[in-house]
């Protein structure tokens, strides 16, 4: 996971550079301190999901450039066979694969999660948009503005993702199917 926080970190940093945009512009449009962006610019610190979303906005990209060094190709349908979404790796114990990464100027994120079982709560993350979660397997308790909603197989919940919030698994491995529209 090191090795992929800094291939992403480094297109970051060139894509800022690409667009004569100093620290500081950048961290002022992804609505965090410099000093804390910088830090993602240099691998130092990992880089939540939120802030690689704002980060591709403020860098005017696609999500998938940030991760993949690639832009995304289909404009019309793309088609993501079981086990092969891009995988995504950004906090302990949650493992995300992206669904839709190949297609270009989605308004989107659909993203597999699996939960790993962890003693410690998750961090609450904020960002901008809408987000859906669907519990397709295990038990995921979904916190909301410090309100937990315990959800099971075939649940789900829509909500404003501004607030904090955090998911984790309950009694074993979970696995949810989220849809961010930043």
């Amino acid at each position: 996971m090191r090795d992929e926080l800094k291939e992403i970190a480094a297109r970051i940093q060139e894509l800022r550079t690409i667009l004569d945009l100093s620290v500081e512009e950048v961290a002022q449009r992804v609505g965090c301190p410099a000093d804390e962006y910088e830090k993602y610019e240099t691998a130092q610190i990992d880089i939540p999901i939120s802030a690689l979303y704002e980060i591709a906005s403020a860098l005017e990209t696609d999500f998938t450039v940030l991760l993949t060094g690639e832009a995304p190709r289909m404009s019309t349908q793309t088609v993501t066979r079981k086990g092969e979404g891009l995988a995504v790796e950004r906090y302990p114990g949650y493992d995300y694969s992206s669904l839709a990464f190949n297609f270009a100027g989605k308004e989107m994120e659909p993203m597999l999660v699996t939960l790993s079982p962890e003693t410690d709560p998750p961090r609450p993350v904020m960002h901008g948009g809408q987000e859906f979660n669907y519990v397709l397997k295990g038990t995921v308790c979904v916190n909301i503005g410090g309100k937990d909603y315990l959800l099971q197989e075939g649940d789900c919940v829509y909500f404003d993702p501004t607030r904090p919030h955090s998911q984790r698994a309950v009694d074993g491995e979970a696995t949810f199917l989220t849809v961010i529209k930043e």
